[in-house]
């Protein structure tokens, strides 16, 4: 196989003589063919190929190939946002009446997800610290669990997951492990080399890497035994009458996941991404292994010099040797723990917003990793309608300060620190 570097330019797309070295853009809604038994035959999932857009597309479908091999998964769906994709991921397997479980210092999007629109449509959660007891985890396991849910580095607190732990406890408990694998993606952790089953991405974040196109990815490892827990996951083992009676795990084996995401959820949601996001995301794709690393070492750097200034009171960073998650960051991040890391500041709220507001070459901005650096206070934007008890019990101090490093001379961004902070105290 080839290494990550190499997949990253050529996997998911082998042009032959006389085709487009760039992938094609295959800008249309629907596909022709000839006889209506053709067509037939693709509704009844008997022949492979396009027949409408909202469930495949040949351009996404490329760059879907493209991350299923970086992730080194039997199959992957592009998604419209990375919501879509933890979406796609929970309720091919869970319905109303079922349960299930996540790492409370998950993203807050995907903790309001879980905890509120998925309560409301009858599915329950339970919400569990990322570094609790073997014992712990099991004790919220029901009888109704059907999957457990983490991410490789949490955002925003930046704290790496024991990926392996929680896979032995799902799967000796006969669940599967979903992991967001965002902020480190395939260059930094392949989560199933680890044990996970199912991995997820946004890949608005740092697989695009230039804040152009939204979307997420969901990548099935075929790894998990569905057929050995008929009774816990009947969506995959047990006739689907809205194709004549398949059975997906009968009929698919090890992609049984994937084909039901794709074939089932895409049918009926239709939360596809487009053919030219995918373009830009190729694009992206095919640079990703240089600037994972460029963001990690810049990272690196600017948190050690916030860990030096006697304005700063905590530094957040995996990458720190003094850090509390450093050991699970040798072992899951070895090559680097992208770019993004939490900061507290003396002085309290207004200091922060003074500090941000002195800020010349770092934006404010809700998003995060991507080439440029940006800079995000969730206290006072994201999640300022909760109290600090509130965000204190979501996982998030009041006082962090999320930093994205981009691209630029990391000289230049702690210069652009060193002023905000200097300034701010007048």
């Amino acid at each position: 196989m080839a290494k990550i570097d190499t997949l990253c330019v050529h996997a998911g797309y082998k042009p032959g003589k006389g085709e487009p070295r760039q992938i094609p853009i295959i800008q249309s809604t629907t596909f022709r063919y000839e006889t209506s038994d053709q067509m037939g035959r693709l509704f009844d999932l008997e022949d492979s190929g396009y027949f409408y857009s909202r469930l495949q597309n040949p351009t996404v479908d490329i760059v879907a190939a493209q991350i299923n091999e970086l992730e080194g998964g039997v199959g992957a769906v592009l998604t419209s946002s990375g919501q879509a994709a933890n979406l796609f991921a929970v309720i091919n397997i869970a319905q109303a009446g079922d349960h299930i479980i996540a790492a409370n210092n998950i993203y807050g999007g995907t903790f309001n997800l879980l905890g509120v629109s998925l309560k409301k449509l009858g599915i329950d959660v339970t919400f569990i610290k990322a570094d609790a007891e073997d014992e712990e985890i099991e004790k919220a396991i029901r009888p109704n669990t059907k999957l457990i849910f983490g991410e490789t580095i949490s955002n925003p607190g930046v704290e790496v997951l024991d990926i392996e732990r929680w896979a032995n406890v799902s799967h000796k408990n006969g669940l599967p492990l979903i992991i967001d694998n965002t902020f480190a993606t395939p260059v930094l952790c392949r989560p199933f080399q680890w044990g996970a089953d199912i991995v997820t991405h946004s890949t608005t974040k740092y697989i695009d890497g230039h804040g152009v196109s939204v979307g997420g990815a969901v990548v099935d490892s075929g790894a998990f035994p569905w057929d050995k827990y008929p009774e816990r996951f009947p969506g995959l083992t047990s006739p689907d009458m809205s194709y004549h009676g398949l059975t997906y795990t009968r009929k698919f084996g090890k992609a049984a996941f994937i084909v039901k995401a794709t074939t089932h959820l895409m049918r009926d949601l239709g939360s596809i991404q487009s053919p030219q996001n995918a373009f830009y995301l190729h694009l992206g794709l095919q640079t990703l292994h240089l600037r994972i690393r460029r963001h990690s070492e810049s990272a690196l750097k600017v948190a050690h010099w916030l860990q030096h200034r006697p304005e700063v009171a905590w530094v957040h960073y995996p990458g720190l040797e003094d850090d509390q998650h450093h050991s699970l960051a040798l072992k899951y991040c070895p090559d680097g723990c992208s770019g993004v890391m939490a900061f507290g500041l003396k002085g309290g709220r207004s200091y922060d917003n003074r500090v941000l507001d002195a800020l010349r070459l770092i934006t404010i901005e809700t998003h995060v990793a991507d080439c440029h650096t940006c800079v995000l206070h969730p206290a006072s934007h994201t999640h300022r309608q909760l109290s600090d008890d509130q965000l204190k019990a979501a996982g998030i101090a009041p006082d962090l300060i999320r930093l994205s490093i981009g691209l630029e001379d990391p000289e230049d961004i702690i210069e652009d620190l060193r002023q905000a902070i200097e300034s701010a105290k007048a």
